[in-house]
């Protein structure tokens, strides 16, 4: 996976698109990530405990990784994620810059 959790990135397709965020959790299985305050859905919920009322709650849904962007820490662009290895280690690297990730 070429993003982690902790990077920044920039939403390239959807209703979002345009609005940056930081990974907050990586769904490797599925190829996803969630980006609080992006992709936001209403859920209808059921009365319980929690909520004695029930009601309509707004979730973040996970967002496949293809429709973002990492975006460089060190230039602020968006860019993609490329690979060095020195010695026994693996570092991403930006694309633009060619800055460590």
């Amino acid at each position: 996976m070429k993003i982690k959790k902790g990077d920044k990135v920039k939403v390239t397709t959807g209703k979002d698109k345009g609005r940056e965020a930081v990974v907050d959790r990586v769904y490797e299985k599925s190829h996803q990530i969630l980006l609080p305050k992006i992709n936001i859905y209403k859920k209808h919920i059921k009365k319980n405990e929690k909520m004695p009322q029930g009601g309509v709650v707004e979730v973040p849904r996970p967002l496949d990784i293809a429709k973002v962007m990492l975006v460089c820490p060190k230039c602020g662009k968006t860019t993609r994620v490329g690979y060095v290895v020195e010695k026994t280690k693996k570092f991403r690297i930006c694309q633009k810059c060619h800055s460590r990730i």
